[in-house]
C-alpha cells in the first residue's frame, strides 16, 4: 500500500537576529509553530538506486532540489554508517506542492525533513530523530524544526531546540504573491546593540516581533500594506523573511470573517496551528501499524 505525507507549512511567531558566524550564517531566536496546512508527498522506496522526484507530472531531476539532497544526504549517511547496502536504496518521490516558494512557510525545509523521516523508516536505516535532524542542518537551517517536529523555540542557527506547548489558534496566512530569498534578506541585516540573546522567559512574556519585517516591507511595499491592511483586526506580523503575513486569531470563524474583507484575487488560506507536526502525527501516533 502506497501511504502519502504531509509537509506542513510553519509560521515563525516571532524572530530575532542574535549573531553573525564567520562563515556568515546568523544566530536567532524564533518560535516556530507548526500548521494544519501544507504539501503532501508520496514515496515509493525501490532497489533502483535512483532518486526520481515527480513535480505536476513531470519528472524533475535537479540534483540541487532540497528533496533529492534530502534522499541522497541519507544515503550517504546510511553507507557512511555502515547501515545497510545503500547503493541500490532508490525512491520515486511525488510532490504536491500547496506552499507557495519563498514565502517564509517553510515549504522546501518541511519537504526535506519529511522525506528524511519516512525513507529512514521506508529504508530500515534506523537513524534516531535526533541524529536526523543533525543531518538535515547541513542542507538547511530549519530542517531540525521539522524532523523533531514539535512547536520550539528555535536558538544558535537552527539546532538548538526547546520544544513548548501553546494554545492552539487559527491563523489567516496572505501571500502576496512576492518570492524572496531568504540569504538575500540576511545579507542586508545590521546587527546593533539590541540584538543581544534574551532569555525564553523573556521572549514569551515580551511582544512578539519579527526582526525583518521593517526591512522587508519597506523594500516590497505590497507587504507593507498588507499588514496595515491586518493589523487593526488582529496582531499580525510577517513570518520567516517574508513574503507571507499572518494574522492570529481565537476561532476560525474570526479569520473568515476578515478573510472575507480582503480583495477576491488575493492569495490565502485558514489554518490551526498544531503542537505537534501533522506528519508526527500520523508516523507515530496514528499508522505506526502500517510498517509492522
Amino acid at each position: 500500500m502506497i501511504y502519502t505525507w504531509p509537509s506542513p507549512a510553519k509560521i515563525n511567531l516571532f524572530l530575532y537576529v542574535t549573531g553573525i558566524r564567520s562563515d556568515g550564517y546568523h544566530y536567532i531566536q524564533s518560535l516556530f509553530q507548526f500548521l494544519n496546512y501544507g504539501d503532501t508527498l508520496k514515496i515509493i522506496p525501490n532497489n533502483t538506486g535512483n532518486i526520481e522526484l515527480f513535480f505536476e507530472k513531470k519528472l524533475f531531476l535537479n540534483s540541487e532540489n532540497i528533496i533529492i539532497k534530502a534522499a541522497n544526504l541519507l544515503k550517504s549517511k546510511a553507507l557512511n554508517y555502515k547501515k545497510t547496502n545503500c547503493i541500490t536504496l532508490g525512491a520515486k518521490i511525488f510532490l504536491n506542492k500547496k506552499i507557495p516558494i519563498g514565502s517564509g512557510l517553510g515549504g522546501g525545509s518541511s519537504n526535506a525533513a519529511t522525506v528524511l523521516i519516512v525513507l529512514n523508516k521506508l529504508w530500515k536505516t534506523k537513524f534516531t530523530l535526533q541524529e536526523l535532524a543533525e543531518f538535515g542542518l547541513e542542507i538547511g537551517s530549519d530542517i531540525p524544526a521539522f524532523v523533531i517536529g514539535k512547536t520550539s523555540i528555535v536558538e544558535g542557527i537552527g539546532e538548538i531546540l526547546h520544544p513548548i506547548q501553546r494554545k492552539e489558534k487559527w491563523y489567516l496566512v496572505v501571500y502576496p504573491e512576492i518570492h524572496i530569498l531568504t540569504k538575500n534578506i540576511f545579507s542586508s541585516f545590521l546587527l546593533n546593540s539590541s540584538n543581544q540573546k534574551k532569555s525564553i522567559q523573556f521572549l514569551l512574556k515580551s511582544p512578539f516581533k519579527n526582526d525583518f519585517e521593517n526591512i522587508v516591507s519597506n523594500k516590497f511595499k505590497k507587504i507593507k500594506k498588507l499588514l496595515s491592511i491586518l493589523s487593526p483586526y488582529a496582531p499580525t506580523r510577517m513570518t520567516g523573511t517574508g513574503s507571507c503575513v499572518f494574522a492570529e486569531f481565537n476561532d476560525k470563524l474570526s479569520a473568515q470573517k476578515i478573510f472575507s474583507l480582503l480583495p477576491k484575487n488575493m492569495q490565502g488560506f485558514i489554518a490551526k496551528s498544531v503542537n505537534t507536526s501533522p506528519l508526527h502525527h500520523i508516523f507515530y501516533e496514528k499508522n505506526n501499524h502500517i510498517f509492522n
